[in-house]
């Protein structure tokens, strides 16, 4: 039993960021922060693992929109306003395997969108309202950020 729990211990490495879902669940998070991450995000990606996903944050609330040209796994959209509320969520958003692909956006302006498995905004109630809490992100939330 001890050996298993070092193993599942070394899968998560230490002080990787990670955002904690109103049910409580843990996301580990991989980060997208430059504009080639943005650029890149999850497209050409086979699988995501069930307890991660990929955080992009931006400099200041806008209307933030997001495509899935070349993204082969179905995902979830969370936006998320600079204090870390949930302004907006896009359920099973489909990949695009040809042009023209539909751009998805918030109802609200939002400093962040996270991109989870397609499934998971629903298996773990992330509804508008709700409140994310983000561990180890460098600047995110936002202290005393608008909503």
């Amino acid at each position: 039993m001890l050996i298993l729990a070092l193993m599942l211990a070394a899968t998560v490495p230490p002080g990787a960021p990670e955002c904690v879902m109103p049910d409580g669940t843990r996301v580990q998070l991989e980060l997208a922060l430059t504009d080639e991450e943005k650029q890149l995000g999850l497209m050409f990606r086979d699988t995501l693992p069930a307890d991660r996903g990929m955080l992009f944050i931006y400099e200041a609330d806008g209307p933030l929109e997001f495509w899935m040209k070349n993204t082969f796994i179905p995902l979830d959209f969370v936006w998320v306003s600079a204090s870390g509320e949930v302004v907006d969520v896009r359920a099973d958003v489909q990949p695009c395997r040809s042009d023209p692909c539909p751009a998805y956006g918030s109802s609200k302006p939002a400093r962040a969108v996270l991109e989870v498995n397609a499934g998971f905004a629903s298996a773990h109630g992330v509804r508008p309202g709700d409140r994310l809490m983000f561990n180890k992100v460098p600047g995110f939330p936002v202290s005393g950020g608008k909503r």
